[in-house]
């Protein structure tokens, strides 16, 4: 019996010995570090010969570069999106070009000459090269302008590259190593690391650390193989180039001047004689005329000499709306015709002497956006080179318009100009403000974010829309509503028609008052608001008007931004009479009450402050209001605050210090805003301070600011 047991145990010992030895070779297996290795070529996803790898800040890129003749090509996508956005390819016309602040280079494709501004240049090796889809620069020119540094490695090809400096982290190996795919032992070695390597510290962990060699290899090393994470400096050795500004010593304020023919530019004596403070206007002379670059002019030496004669700059206006048959992307996408549009410019400018250029390039495509900036940097060349100052209109930022590049424009031109209007327009879904408080302040905002404050001119409507809301049937039919047009009216809501058209500011008040609204103030829009019913239409308005600019003026104010301007007509070529502007601000006044002729054309309103800042607006019809030869307020005569409703209000008799009778000085009188006393008397021993106030008080140019304002 025992003698059959016996094969029986031992065939089961055999088994378990069997499975032991299996257990132990897959534990050996498991825990014991791979030798294989990973194929450099595939690890970097080279597929051809003559391809080279391109590693850019410890990561390895999609882009690939070329070597050729013994040479080292990138891609232009590669260079323009991450080493230089500077450089500009013309695919229409194989050009390189390069903008410097004083100097354009243009280098022709397949050439090892190029050019800098008119001065010829050469390299031993061709400079662009030519693909199916794209360009490829060679290395060391772009480096020329570029701040990066760059190694090259072979077996395989790679190029290293940095443009990011200050500090990183690093580690020495303390033991002959290897590097791998990924972190494991089961992963393929990318490299070996031996003793004292240095190492770039990428992501450290307490099992595997991520790390890059100087050779470009990025992978993952055992944490215990390496020493102290250590803190380096990185420094380059570019030194950028500055960039200068023509720069004006005082506050802008600029008018536009709509002129759409010759005759139009006689009517500049009446536009300045009823300006007080207006030191730039922009007319509307040029427009592109055609798809080479061709402009139309009506541009006029008299009208230059005029303006310059009563101390007021021109800076004439280059538009792409007025001929629908120009296509503006043509134009500037062609290196030759932008050129000449240029070129037409700088001629003009010196032909006909004025000041400046404002361009006013609108609804242009994304695709156009590199081209556009591209018109600027070479228009901005020829107009520092000329003494010539360079503006540009631009939109409020929003996520739409970010092609046109402000933050560049802002390297090259002189001033920026906000358009900070349209926020509701001709073909807008609801009714709304043209340029409410809040649409300003944001668009100051985020302008900030990319310019300079002393760079920005802020831009303001002298005009609003009228909304008109007409209540349809569900036929679409005219429907006239006993309610208000889009409202709930006894459980129904009313479906209505939207429309509207711009106009001046003239025509809203006679609007207003001709309907019988009555205006609400708005601190939201920082605006009044209008609304009223005629013949079953319901009628919106968001009144721009001088309590409206007052507080855009705050706003620019309060950022130091260079000035400010002010669309003259609305866009939509409404009829406007000629519109003379002031910019002025509230809060930097120089004397107590000073008159300020803010409107000429419209109404006879004249605009004034007394020392808190306050304004206050002459009823129309009243005569002169006193006003003596230095402009000051005259006791006894009758103002209102400027925006309160014209109807209703008792008038108030309002003295500045020089003219208010000595016995109406008081000394307990109280700041309109802030209720703050002006001024204490002392009882008993006066103090220093109260002298000194009392003093102050009887000096103009030491007047009691309101702290609310101040």
């Amino acid at each position: 019996m025992k003698k059959k047991v016996i094969p029986f145990i031992a065939a089961g010992v055999l088994i378990i010995v069997v499975i032991l030895f299996m257990l132990l070779g897959n534990l050996i297996e498991k825990y014991t570090p791979t030798k294989e290795r990973q194929d450099l070529s595939e690890y970097y996803g080279l597929t051809s010969d003559g391809e080279a790898a391109i590693i850019l800040n410890n990561e390895v890129l999609d882009s690939r570069g070329r070597l050729i003749d013994g040479h080292v090509y990138l891609d232009y996508n590669l260079v323009h999106d991450r080493l230089n956005s500077r450089f500009y390819w013309d695919s229409r016309e194989n050009k390189l070009l390069y903008t410097t602040s004083g100097d354009l280079i243009t280098v022709d494709a397949e050439s090892t000459g190029y050019y800098v501004t008119k001065e010829a240049r050469s390299m031993d090796h061709i400079i662009v090269k030519t693909g199916s889809e794209t360009a490829y620069i060679a290395i060391d020119f772009v480096k020329q302008y570029s701040d990066f540094s760059y190694e090259i490695f072979d077996n395989p090809d790679r190029i290293v590259m940095t443009n990011q400096w200050g500090e990183y982290s690093s580690a020495t190996v303390k033991k002959n190593t290897e590097i791998r795919f990924q972190g494991g032992i089961k992963s393929l070695i990318l490299a070996d690391a031996p003793k004292e390597t240095k190492l770039t510290v990428l992501a450290p962990d307490e099992t595997w650390t991520k790390v890059a060699t100087a050779d470009g290899i990025i992978g993952y090393i055992r944490s215990k193989a390496l020493g102290d994470v250590t803190a380096e400096t990185l420094v380059s050795d570019y030194v950028p180039e500055e960039f200068t500004h023509i720069r004006k010593d005082f506050a802008i304020s600029l008018g536009w001047h709509q002129v759409t023919n010759p005759e139009a530019n006689n009517s500049i004596s009446t536009v300045l004689s009823g300006t007080k403070g207006l030191n730039v206007v922009s007319p509307t002379w040029f427009y592109l005329n055609d798809n080479e670059g061709g402009i139309a002019s009506l541009a006029s030496a008299d009208y230059v000499n005029y303006c310059h004669q009563n101390g007021v700059e021109v800076w004439a206006l280059v538009s792409n709306l007025e001929n629908k048959d120009v296509d503006t992307t043509e134009v500037l996408t062609h290196t030759s015709r932008r050129e000449t549009l240029v070129n037409n410019l700088i001629s003009a400018a010196i032909q006909y002497n004025f000041d400046g250029i404002n361009v006013d390039f609108e609804s242009l495509l994304p695709e156009a956006g590199e081209s556009y900036v591209q018109f600027i940097r070479e228009l901005s060349l020829k107009c520092r080179k000329n003494g010539i100052v360079l503006s540009v209109d631009n939109y409020v930022p929003t996520d739409y318009t970010a092609f046109y590049n402000r933050a560049e424009q802002a390297v090259f031109a002189d001033y920026i100009m906000i358009m900070a209007y349209d926020e509701h327009y001709a073909g807008s879904d609801i009714a709304g403000s043209v340029s409410s408080i809040g649409f300003v302040t944001e668009g100051v905002a985020n302008t900030l974010k990319e310019v300079p404050a002393e760079q920005i001119i802020l831009g303001m409507p002298f005009y609003t829309r009228v909304w008109s809301e007409t209540p349809v049937g569900a036929d679409g039919t005219a429907a006239p509503a006993e309610g208000e047009a889009g409202q709930d009216t006894g459980g129904s809501y009313t479906l209505f028609q939207l429309s509207s058209y711009a106009a001046g500011m003239n025509e809203i008040q006679n609007l207003i008052s001709a309907n019988g609204a009555e205006p609400v103030w708005s601190a939201e829009t920082g605006q009044y608001y209008v609304q009223y019913v005629n013949n079953g239409v319901t009628c919106k308005i968001w009144v721009e008007d001088a309590a409206s600019l007052e507080e855009k003026l705050k706003v620019l104010q309060a950022n130091n931004l260079a000035g400010s301007w002010v669309l003259k007509t609305a866009p939509s070529g409404t009829r406007l009479s000629n519109i003379s502007i002031n910019s002025f601000s509230v809060l930097s006044l120089r004397r107590i009450c000073v008159k300020r002729r803010i409107f000429s054309g419209f109404r006879n309103i004249f605009i004034r402050t007394n020392a808190l800042g306050v304004f206050y607006e002459k009823e129309s019809g009243t005569g002169d209001g006193g006003l003596s030869d230095s402009g000051r307020f005259c006791a006894g005569k009758t103002w209102r605050r400027a925006g309160l409703k014209r109807r209703g209000l008792p008038e108030r008799t309002l003295y500045c210090y020089r003219c208010r009778p000595r016995r109406q000085r008081s000394r307990q009188g109280r700041c309109q805003r802030c209720k703050r006393k002006r001024h204490q008397s002392g009882t008993g021993k006066t103090s220093q301070k109260a002298v000194k106030k009392r003093r102050n008080l009887r000096r103009p140019d030491k007047r009691f600011r309101c702290r609310s304002v101040s």
